[in-house]
């Protein structure tokens, strides 16, 4: 079941932000990755693939938002919650109250409940960062992993600063873990930026840049590398 519900993550994965060409998101893959789950729930209703349909939904609720309508990247602190999709909001929800409601659940639940914790945020500023972050220590008890690292690090940076999430960047990059992954490159760049480290912050979005494959997010980089000129 693991090896099933990981090859629909990653069919869910590449529809949700491409890792290549015109597009931030590919809605066919989405899609199809969500009517696999919706088949896997009804042939074997388990708290983990709950939790993945739950994890799916909540992150395509947010699919409309997240590029301009001529196809720019909008990251998450700057897009117009209202064209969420609700529906699938309160089905994710549910959804992940009924995984967690087990005592059974597995990383998928707990990766659809920090999803869940962003969905009932009226915006950035509101959001329960501390809840976040507290939910990324118990998944990497679960999933040791350095992209999880990476998303707890911008956690941490939202709830204690950006320089706390920068050291744990640092970290990661330092052992030699995600040093050709283009986005620890951008969030580095991102904290660098907001902490008035001007030159680190160019090498690392120019850094992010040579890595990435999708035009949308060359298209962000690019516009964040004119912005501090």
């Amino acid at each position: 079941m693991n090896a099933v519900l990981q090859v629909v993550y990653l069919v869910f994965n590449e529809g949700y932000s491409a890792t290549s060409g015109e597009s931030v998101t590919r809605a066919d893959l989405s899609g199809e990755a969500i009517r696999l789950g919706r088949l896997l729930l009804q042939l074997l209703p388990e708290p983990e693939v709950m939790g993945l349909l739950a994890l799916m939904l909540l992150q395509e609720s947010r699919r409309v938002a997240r590029n301009t309508a001529d196809g720019n990247l909008v990251l998450l602190e700057d897009q117009d919650r209202s064209l969420w999709n609700l529906e699938q909001i309160k089905e994710g929800i549910a959804l992940v109250e009924q995984a967690l409601s087990t005592r059974r659940f597995g990383p998928y639940t707990v990766q659809a409940a920090i999803a869940a914790v962003h969905a009932e945020a009226p915006n950035t500023a509101e959001t329960d960062w501390a809840e976040i972050a507290g939910l990324y220590d118990i998944l990497l008890r679960m999933e040791q992993s350095p992209v999880i690292e990476l998303n707890r690090a911008v956690a941490v940076a939202m709830r204690d600063g950006p320089q706390a999430g920068l050291e744990i960047i640092d970290a990661i990059i330092a052992r030699g873990d995600l040093a050709d992954y283009h986005l620890a490159h951008s969030a580095r760049a991102e904290l660098c930026r907001r902490l008035g480290k001007t030159a680190e912050a160019r090498a690392s979005f120019e850094r992010a840049l040579e890595l990435t494959q999708q035009e949308p997010e060359r298209r962000f980089l690019e516009r964040r590398l004119r912005e501090m000129q």
